[in-house]
C-alpha cells in the first residue's frame, strides 16, 4: 500500500507583519488562513491519506481565541488525519496556545497534536509517526535523538517529525538553537524526516526535506510558498517528492539607485510593472530634481493601490533641486532670503550642509505648492502683507529656520 501525504510547516497564524500600515497587515494576516484552506482543498483534491505539520502553526502563543477557531475550521475541506508538531513559536509549554484550543474544545477529531516525544500509530494506514515537539522556544539538545531507539511494529513505515536545523546547513558563525543531527534520517531509521522552521523548500537528503512555509511572509528568495506531496511505497524505500506551488502572494524587492533622468524613467517603469498580487518593498537612494521627486511620490501613491502591499523607502534618496527648480517656487519675503542664503552657502565650507537644508526646504515649499495647487502661493502665504501668520505660515516659518541651523531637527 503506498501511502500518500502532505508535508507543510511554518503556517505562524496570527502574525501581524508589523513594518506594514495596519490596513495591509491586516491583509497580510487574512492570507496565511486562506492558505491553509487551500491545502485542505488541495489535500482533499488529490486524495491524499495524511497531513503533516511540522510546527509553527501558530506564529506565538498570545493569538485571539478568535484565531484558535478559525485555524482549526479553515481544516475542514479535508475530512482526513492532520498531524501537527508544536514549533519554536508555539512550543508545548505548560500553558500554551495547544492547552488553550483544548479548553476552547476547537480542535477537531480528525487532527493529532503530538505534545510528547512518543510514537504516533496510524495502524490503518501503517504508519509510526515519531514526533519532536519543542517544550520552549529554544534549546540546544536535539530533540530528535530519541528516533533511533523508538521501537515500532514491523512492516510499519516510520515518518520523524521535527522542527529546528539540521545541523551543516547554516553558516558555521550561526549559533543555530533547536539542533537537528546531519543524517538523522538513516541514522534512525526513518523513511522520511519532514522537517520543519526553514521557511523555504529544501532538501537536506534522499529522506529529509524542509517543506517551507505555504504562503511566503519575508523578502528572501528561499523558494517558499510551497508544500510538499511525499509518496512512500514500503519500508526503506525510497520517497518520491513532489514540490507543489500553493502561495498567492510574490514577496518582491526592489532596491533602484538614481543619478540621471533616464534612472527615474527606469524607476518609474518598474514601479508601474508591479502587480496585483504582489508584496513589495521599494527602496531608493541616489538624487532626483524636484520634478522627479513628484513623479516617483505619484507612482508610488498608485502602485499602493494597486499591489497587495508596499513598503516604500525614500530616506536614502537626495532631493537636488534645479535653478529652475526653486525659481519656480516663487518664494519671496522671509523665505526667498532663506533661500537665497542657502543657495550662496553652497559655494562656501558649509556646502554640503547648505545642499541638503536647501533640498528640504524646497521640498516642503514643494509639497505645499502641490496642496495649494499653485506656486505662488508658497510665496504669498510666507508673510502677509498685515504682518500677522496663520498657523501654516508659523509652521514653514519654523521648518525654513531649522533647514539652516546646525542640528536643528524638524
Amino acid at each position: 500500500m503506498t501511502v500518500r501525504l502532505m508535508h507543510t510547516a511554518d503556517w505562524q497564524i496570527g502574525k501581524l507583519f508589523g513594518q506594514f500600515e495596519p490596513d495591509q497587515a491586516a491583509l497580510l494576516a487574512d492570507a496565511r488562513f486562506k492558505a491553509v484552506e487551500r491545502l485542505a482543498a488541495l489535500a482533499s483534491e488529490q486524495a491524499l491519506d495524511l497531513v503533516l505539520v511540522a510546527g509553527d502553526i501558530f506564529d506565538a502563543q498570545g493569538v485571539a481565541d478568535r484565531t484558535i477557531h478559525r485555524l482549526f475550521n479553515a481544516l475542514a475541506g479535508f475530512s482526513g488525519r492532520w498531524v501537527m508538531l508544536p514549533g519554536n513559536h508555539d512550543a508545548a509549554l505548560s500553558e500554551s496556545v495547544w492547552t488553550r484550543a483544548a479548553r476552547l474544545h476547537a480542535i477537531p477529531g480528525n487532527v493529532s497534536l503530538c505534545l510528547a516525544p512518543e510514537p504516533l500509530l496510524l495502524e490503518q494506514l501503517g504508519l509510526a509517526i515519531l514526533p519532536a515537539p519543542l517544550t520552549q522556544r529554544n534549546t540546544f539538545n536535539d530533540l530528535s535523538e530519541w528516533f533511533a531507539g523508538a521501537e515500532t511494529p514491523p512492516g510499519m513505515l516510520r515518518i520523524g517529525l521535527a522542527h529546528g536545523s539540521v545541523q551543516g546547513i547554516l553558516a558555521e558563525t550561526i549559533d543555530s538553537a533547536n539542533p537537528i543531527a546531519a543524517g538523522r534520517a538513516e541514522q534512525a531509521g526513518l523513511d522520511y524526516l519532514a522537517l520543519g522552521d526553514w521557511h523555504g523548500t529544501r532538501q537536506v537528503d534522499a529522506r529529509t526535506w524542509y517543506s517551507g512555509t505555504p504562503e511566503s511572509d519575508r523578502f528572501r528568495a528561499n523558494r517558499s510558498g510551497q508544500v510538499l506531496l511525499v509518496e512512500l511505497a514500503e519500508p526503506r524505500s525510497l520517497p518520491a517528492v513532489t514540490a507543489l506551488g500553493t502561495g498567492r502572494h510574490r514577496w518582491r524587492s526592489e532596491a533602484l539607485t538614481l543619478q540621471v533622468p533616464s534612472d527615474i524613467e527606469q524607476a518609474l517603469q518598474r514601479i508601474a510593472e508591479f502587480s496585483t498580487d504582489e508584496v513589495v518593498q521599494l527602496s531608493l537612494s541616489g538624487q532626483t530634481d524636484l520634478a522627479g521627486h513628484r513623479c516617483l511620490r505619484q507612482a508610488i501613491g498608485q502602485a499602493e493601490g494597486r499591489v497587495h502591499s508596499l513598503l516604500a523607502d525614500l530616506s536614502a534618496l537626495r532631493l537636488e533641486p534645479t535653478t529652475d527648480d526653486i525659481d519656480a517656487l516663487q518664494a519671496d519675503g522671509y523665505l526667498g532670503e532663506v533661500i537665497d542664503e542657502l543657495r550662496s552657502q553652497q559655494q562656501g565650507s558649509q556646502a554640503a550642509v547648505a545642499r541638503d537644508a536647501l533640498a528640504l526646504l524646497a521640498g516642503i515649499l514643494d509639497e505645499r505648492c502641490q496642496k495649494t495647487g499653485s506656486g505662488s502661493n508658497a510665496g504669498s502665504n510666507a508673510e502677509s502683507s498685515t504682518g500677522t501668520s496663520t498657523a501654516s505660515d508659523a509652521n514653514t516659518r519654523a521648518e525654513a529656520t531649522a533647514a539652516i541651523t546646525p542640528g536643528a531637527t524638524l
